[in-house]
């Protein structure tokens, strides 16, 4: 018996009644073809099982189609990422790509500097980037952008960046944790994270702006931490209670997971949250809202952001240089 044909372009057109010209613009969602025509040229590719094949489309457009993203491994131990934001980041980007049909490569931990970005341009396995996460890989991107390749970065723009870069405004976003840490009658205020990452450095230096608008003194302290793994910061946490000498009363961690941690530790220190600390985390993963107590939290919209990204991204590969641009930043106001 022999095998069954499999269904071309050219059956469509003939059962369709078009030219397959016609049927190749319908397919691809061309805004050439009528709404009447695209439907009648859609329901006969299903009825008869015809699927596009992208790989030969991709061979002969001078765009592959298809998207890099790489994430920031090198910033996480053993390369774990500890952190669930940039998953939901990644979500929103997905998404983003899928509207405008692109395909996604996540790129491996190994795939993580300029040469191995440069070899997937350079194989055709990508148009361009999208990088969540900049790290300490600000100067490598940097080289990166110079050679002109189409990139976009999620992170925190700087002067002297060669990239277009989209990001929360994370000094805002430090600025308002501490004005409700205030509000809350706060007088000495901690901060925990790694202020050497750029965008952390300003959410501290956020919170620091609104200690010092305040007519009276506002201690604020400073936890180091290296780590975005939540066993991390709760030893950390078990160790400032330990070694401070006065505890604060308020306290603003650099990520969601950092502040939900160090509310275990204060709860099984027998340190009441929100009555003799208040909290505040950043990103508002979801978890944040079923957490106990439920978290206050600055959210960065990830959805917006992952828009934006692709938007960015897809007008530098038209041959436009678009601004950096900064999302939505607002404070969401729980229990702690």
């Amino acid at each position: 018996m022999s095998e069954k044909r499999a269904v071309t372009m050219d059956d469509i057109a003939r059962l369709a009644q078009v030219s397959k010209p016609t049927v190749s613009r319908a397919l691809n969602n061309s805004p050439l073809v009528k709404e009447r025509t695209r439907n009648r040229v859609l329901a006969v590719a299903h009825e008869q099982g015809y699927a596009v094949n992208r790989n030969a489309q991709k061979l002969r457009r001078k765009r592959t189609n298809t998207i890099a993203v790489s994430l920031d491994f090198g910033s996480h131990q053993q390369g774990h990422i500890a952190d669930p934001f940039m998953f939901e980041l990644l979500a929103g980007v997905s998404e983003a790509l899928g509207d405008r049909n692109q395909d996604l490569l996540l790129c491996a931990p190994k795939h993580n500097d300029a040469d191995a970005f440069q070899n997937i341009l350079w194989s055709r396995g990508a148009d361009g980037f999208i990088v969540l996460g900049q790290g300490h890989r600000e100067d490598m991107l940097n080289d990166f952008a110079r050679t002109g390749a189409p990139l976009v970065v999620w992170g925190a723009g700087a002067d002297d960046a060669e990239y277009c870069v989209v990001g929360s405004d994370n000094f805002l976003g430090g600025k308002l944790a501490g004005q409700h840490l205030l509000r809350k009658g706060g007088r000495r205020l901690a901060f925990v994270g790694d202020t050497s990452f750029r965008e952390i450095g300003l959410r501290y230096s956020g919170l620091v702006r609104a200690a010092s608008e305040k007519p009276y003194d506002v201690v604020t302290d400073h936890v180091d931490l290296h780590s975005f793994s939540y066993d991390a910061a709760y030893e950390a946490a078990l160790r400032y209670l330990d070694v401070t000498e006065q505890r604060p009363d308020g306290l603003f961690a650099s990520n969601d997971t950092v502040a939900m941690a160090f509310i275990s530790a204060f709860r099984d220190s027998n340190i009441d949250v929100p009555g003799e600390i208040s909290v505040v985390g950043y990103n508002d993963i979801p978890t944040a809202a079923y957490f106990t107590p439920r978290l206050t939290t600055i959210r960065q919209d990830i959805y917006q952001a992952g828009r934006v990204l692709v938007a960015k991204l897809m007008r530098i590969l038209d041959g436009e240089t678009p601004d950096s641009a900064l999302i939505k930043t607002e404070i969401i106001v729980r229990q702690t």
